[in-house]
């Protein structure tokens, strides 16, 4: 019997996911909006990911299964698999991408080489991994306790001592900005009931969950849109040396690094170990590091606004089938092999959210793709009962 995390520790939890530096160079794209519009670009996109991440968390804190448990919910026991092995791909992907960041800055700010610090922060994972989410309570009060005080320290740096000038890339719509703020929340959303399952008060932990995600991933945000165009830079090791932080800013690099990526391990064990329970999960888990850590040491990792796009298209409207099936339809196809239907529906919101990245929409591609999906599954329901009632009349 696995012990019920207290709500303290899932807001801790998702404290150490939004603290990030993924997240803090997505937020330097933001630059060409000017400061106030790219606040309310990170704002918005934020509000709309984070939205459909405390539904898909919900779903699992009140049924108290894992994330790919709940898929099964929607698209039958063999159907969830497809999103098992999609997710597992994205985490293996999110590995590779956070070991990678984490070790050019680290190599940036202390010149010891990429390769060392990559093996570093995959070791300190691994140990991570071995400790298990469920006895990481005091270690992870005092990490975060730790990465709290110095992201204060870097903000500090940037917004009060900032005279350089602004660093403005390529040309950036709203609508573009907006998405890149709902994807973060969207990335983590296939994740969030592996740990919202475990809470002893399913909707409060459900809540500060989302709640301290969505305000330390805008703050990840803002640091990145400052360092831009405050700081004149988009190279987070010189602002932390700027700043004087010297091994504090190491530390920041590092354990933002480890606390995030333990994330995307755990969670990639959980998500296969759902559709084959004789896979250990937690070996999965140490795997997928492994698997991260080549990849952060053989491929180049600087651009992942498409890898972004690409979750957005493949999570947006599976949560939204979720959604409607647990809160509106109230169906359950866990124990069928497959719900071909919503397969199918699944499908027309990929291509959909693909079609609307051609497109420019003040509000992104996210909450148009999660409407068109949604109507998708009302028509179909409504023409469904219409069927019914015809059979009904006529065996009447």
């Amino acid at each position: 019997m696995h012990r019920q995390t207290k709500t303290w520790e899932n807001s801790l939890i998702w404290l150490g996911a939004g603290i990030s530096i993924a997240e803090i160079l997505t937020g330097t794209y933001f630059a060409p909006l000017g400061f106030a519009r790219g606040i309310l670009a990170i704002i918005l996109g934020h509000v709309i990911g984070c939205s459909l991440f405390f539904f898909a968390g919900l779903i699992g804190s009140q049924t108290r299964q894992n994330s790919m448990n709940t898929v099964k919910n929607s698209f039958g026991f063999r159907g969830a698999i497809v999103f098992a092995l999609l997710n597992a791909c994205q985490l293996i992907g999110w590995t590779g991408i956070m070991i990678y960041d984490g070790a050019v800055a680290a190599q940036q700010a202390f010149h010891l080489a990429q390769w060392f610090w990559c093996l570093v922060i995959g070791l300190l994972i691994i140990i991570w991994l071995w400790i298990g989410v469920e006895r990481l309570g005091k270690l992870n009060t005092v990490a975060m306790t730790l990465l709290l005080v110095l992201t204060f320290w870097l903000s500090w740096g940037i917004f009060h001592h900032s005279v350089a000038a602004p660093v403005i890339g390529s040309h950036l719509s709203f609508g573009a900005a907006v998405e890149l703020g709902v994807s973060m929340p969207l990335s983590w959303l296939p994740l969030i009931s592996d740990y919202s399952s475990k809470a002893a008060r399913p909707l409060q932990a459900t809540l500060v969950s989302v709640i301290s995600y969505g305000l330390v991933s805008c703050w990840m945000y803002l640091i990145g849109l400052g360092m831009s165009l405050l700081a004149g830079q988009t190279n987070l090791a010189k602002v932390m040396t700027a700043s004087g932080m010297g091994i504090a800013g190491l530390l920041i690099i590092v354990f933002s690094t480890v606390t995030t990526t333990f994330m995307d391990a755990y969670s990639a064990g959980m998500s296969l170990n759902a559709v084959w329970p004789r896979f250990n999960g937690t070996v999965i888990a140490i795997l997928t590091t492994i698997i991260g850590t080549v990849g952060a040491l053989c491929l180049p990792m600087d651009n992942i606004t498409n890898f972004l796009y690409l979750i957005g298209s493949v999570f947006a409207p599976m949560v939204t089938i979720l959604v409607m099936d647990y809160f509106v339809f109230r169906q359950n196809s866990f124990h069928q092999a497959y719900n071909v239907l919503n397969l199918v529906i699944w499908l027309l919101g990929f291509i959909a959210y693909r079609c609307l990245m051609t497109t420019d929409t003040i509000v992104g591609n996210t909450l148009p793709d999660v409407i068109i999906v949604a109507v998708l599954c009302l028509l179909w329901r409504g023409l469904t009962r219409v069927r019914q009632d015809s059979k009904k009349k006529e065996a009447d």
